[in-house]
């Protein structure tokens, strides 16, 4: 599904990957843990296009395609999604017209047929119990004046609509209270299945403690240092990053 090949990439003249290697398979969910800093957030973003960061060596596949040569809007059409750290606001844009208008640009690019209004309302309502969302969220502008926690159920709400094929999802988790952490997991669990992959990107060990990942790399200094099962979120949350850099997993 996603290769990652000795990939380097540099922001204002600054490097912040320097060789990451990783490869996620139908089915997997695969944890990045790490400093702040070490360039887990830029990896999302290189992933998802931004034009910000330069690529000057490495390969991504994706699907079999070569992603670095793909716009962001093709890179979303072919089922690559990314959610942000911080979701922005869009003024006068309403949550359903923009759900709608999206979704079926993805249907299109998949050959099927435009949803009407009644069954995007039923596939929607749907969506919006599991993650316990009022209607009224609909008909408001994306993300303006929504709380932390209610921006980032609306992502998750997002990810359940366009149902990707791989979901980078960047610290989904910050500035969540417990009831919201419970909505997303549920909405991430939700949406994961045999055939999509998973890239969770965290700090802390609370959402995974509901979401359970196949893989946890340790990520330092632009790469991936260590890689293990879900015994290695213990292994740092217990020693910190710096020193299981140098400890073996027990």
């Amino acid at each position: 599904m996603l290769e990652i090949k000795n990939l380097h990439a540099s922001v204002q003249k600054k490097s912040i990957l320097k060789g990451v290697n990783l490869t996620i398979k139908p089915g997997e969910i695969h944890v990045l843990m790490g400093p702040n800093g070490s360039g887990k957030t830029t990896l999302g973003k290189v992933l998802a296009g931004s034009p910000n960061y330069i690529v000057s060596k490495g390969q991504v596949l994706f699907n079999h395609h070569d992603l670095l040569m793909l716009s962001p809007e093709e890179r979303a059409r072919r089922g690559l999604f990314l959610g942000f750290q911080y979701p922005v606001e869009i003024s006068g844009v309403s949550n359903i017209y923009f759900l709608k208008a999206a979704l079926n640009i993805l249907r299109a690019q998949q050959g099927l047929k435009a949803l009407d209004a009644l069954d995007f309302k039923a596939l929607i309502q749907k969506k919006l119990e599991i993650l316990e969302m009022d209607e009224s969220f609909l008909y408001r502008s994306i993300n303006e004046g929504f709380s932390g926690g209610e921006k980032k159920r609306n992502e998750i709400l997002q990810l359940l609509i366009f149902n990707p094929t791989l979901a980078v999802l960047d610290e989904t988790d910050s500035g969540l209270d417990i009831d919201s952490l419970k909505h997303v997991a549920e909405g991430i669990n939700q949406f994961h299945h045999k055939d999509n992959g998973l890239l969770l990107i965290t700090h802390y060990q609370r959402l995974l403690n509901y979401v359970r990942p196949d893989y946890v790399h340790l990520f330092h200094d632009g790469k991936i240092k260590k890689s293990g099962d879900y015994r290695l979120v213990s292994h740092l949350e217990k020693l910190g990053y710096e020193k299981a850099l140098t400890r073996e997993l027990a």
